[in-house]
């Protein structure tokens, strides 16, 4: 068994065949090639079908995938759009990923949108939405119009995400930071699109997000991007420095390995070290579908680690499942 947690997917329903709001992103084939037109740019970075459910079930086939999890594209979110509009675009997308489950049950499974520049609108949403029982959670970007998800404006958020059990996927927004040196050489995804997702799960351990609830389940993309990295510069922060140990009472250490961990690191010395850090049990497997900087044979490149059978065999499902189990027993 083979589960992909971290696939997006642009449901026709939002797309601007649906309607012709300007906001709908437009999907088309040029020469063969997928291009996104959304917000007056041409998206080309997706290199494999992002709207058909059929395609994206032949290419989840062709990477000996069992099971996708899947959520829309980030910028999709719409945390631009005043609130009451962001929850009419989210809705949209959630119907539609819901009813995709209902068509696909033994294949796929989904995670939703919400209007998250709204916190305590978002979590009554999100209570909603588990309520209802088909979608397993949420995805959210790692910041919200600048802001990253420490900050205590999100608080409701979280506490209903801890109530619902709901599985909170954090993906970097693409654009989180503006220097220039991040437009140059596509550095803008190698290096600031992980930048940002640590910063914001290091923002959310300084803030005490994760020791006030443990009970949450995020998933950080990418592998959690550079926090790794950053981990000692953290612990032996908090040992002597106020500010960093002002909301956090224990170890930041043990506030990271209460995250979930994607295996999309595209280093296989990155992975071995992320499973040994975090543990086996906290890392799920994902590629990025259908991104050029995914990971199309994801599968093989954890089954190439040489891992113990049953630490495999959870990384590549067995992880997934029980996450996603504990949703439907909440629910």
């Amino acid at each position: 068994m083979t589960f992909d947690v971290h696939a997006h997917v642009i449901v026709p329903e939002i797309t601007r065949e649906a309607g012709d709001d300007p906001w709908r992103p437009r999907v088309y084939r040029d020469g063969g090639a997928q291009v996104v037109e959304l917000g007056g740019k041409e998206i080309r970075a997706a290199v494999q079908e992002f709207v058909d459910v059929d395609g994206i079930l032949a290419a989840q086939d062709a990477a000996r995938v069992d099971r996708v999890l899947l959520c829309p594209w980030v910028p999709l979110l719409y945390y631009d759009a005043e609130p009451q509009e962001g929850l009419i675009r989210a809705r949209i997308q959630n119907d539609a990923l819901a009813r995709i489950v209902r068509e696909h049950p033994d294949r796929i499974s989904a995670l939703g949108a919400l209007p998250l520049q709204d916190p305590e609108l978002a979590a009554g949403e999100l209570t909603a939405l588990m309520e209802a029982g088909t979608l397993r959670g949420v995805e959210v970007a790692a910041s919200v119009r600048g802001v990253f998800l420490g900050d205590d404006r999100f608080e409701p958020f979280w506490e209903a995400a801890e109530m619902t059990g709901a599985l909170v996927f954090v993906h970097p927004t693409t654009r989180g930071f503006d220097s220039p040196a991040f437009q140059d050489y596509y550095l803008w995804n190698t290096v600031a699109n992980p930048l940002e997702t640590a910063t914001t799960a290091a923002h959310m351990v300084v803030a005490g997000v994760m020791e006030r609830h443990p009970e949450l389940h995020v998933l950080l993309a990418h592998g959690g991007g550079a926090l790794l990295a950053v981990r000692g510069r953290m612990r032996h922060a908090h040992g002597f420095q106020p500010q960093a140990r002002s909301r956090l009472r224990e170890s930041p250490e043990d506030s990271i390995k209460r995250f979930h961990f994607d295996t999309l690191t595209h280093d296989d010395a990155l992975l071995r070290a992320l499973i040994d850090y975090v543990g086996p049990d906290h890392v799920l497997l994902g590629s990025d579908y259908p991104f050029d900087m995914g990971d199309a044979r994801h599968v093989d490149t954890v089954r190439a680690l040489g891992l113990a059978p049953d630490v495999e065999r959870a990384i590549l499902a067995g992880n997934a499942e029980r996450l996603l189990a504990e949703k439907e027993a909440v629910t």
